[in-house]
């Protein structure tokens, strides 16, 4: 028997995590190294903001669902719990939740993002500014939903705050 016969849908999802987050935090590294730390922003965000669109085409495609389905905050909460299942591995130590008729809250769990830790290690955690938060704006701009973000996170806020939490208020016609 092949061994990813015997691996679990969780165990997967792990392993893939990781490697993604690997790939892309020795990319945003060596970016640094070879340029500067605003040079490295830029690029992952421009890199982000251009998967944002391919990311969502996918996602929609295999969730089987259109545009149209995602006007109200129930549709919208079915999307990114399904989304959180699919993309999000247990070591990111992130929780999103839903609350009122209209709002996604996110939080680290305390000085345990993955994206902190790794631009800690880096030396960089006080001019990083924040890829994870920036790609959720991403998602949200390119199914044309509307947002407001509290906090609204551009640098990194753990090192002043010692935690990673808020939420998006989304605008949406049901």
């Amino acid at each position: 028997m092949r061994l990813i016969n015997q691996m679990t849908n969780h165990d997967v999802k792990e392993l893939i995590g990781k490697c993604w987050i690997t790939h892309d935090g020795m990319w945003f590294a060596h970016t640094l190294f070879e340029t500067d730390i605003k040079t490295a922003n830029r690029l992952n965000k421009a890199a982000i903001k251009a998967l944002a669109p391919i990311e969502i085409k996918r996602l929609k495609k295999i969730l089987n669902v259109t545009d149209s389905q995602l006007d109200s905050f129930s549709a919208l909460k079915d999307f990114f719990s399904n989304v959180s299942d699919l993309l999000i591995p247990e070591f990111m130590n992130v929780v999103i939740t839903f609350s009122e008729p209209d709002k996604m809250n996110w939080a680290f769990n305390e000085k345990n993002c993955f994206a902190y830790n790794g631009v800690k290690m880096l030396g960089i955690v006080d001019e990083y500014e924040c890829g994870v938060l920036f790609r959720i704006k991403c998602w949200l701009e390119e199914l044309g939903i509307t947002y407001d973000m509290a906090p609204d996170v551009n640098l990194c806020i753990m090192p002043e705050k010692g935690v990673c939490r808020g939420r998006f208020k989304v605008h949406l016609s049901k």
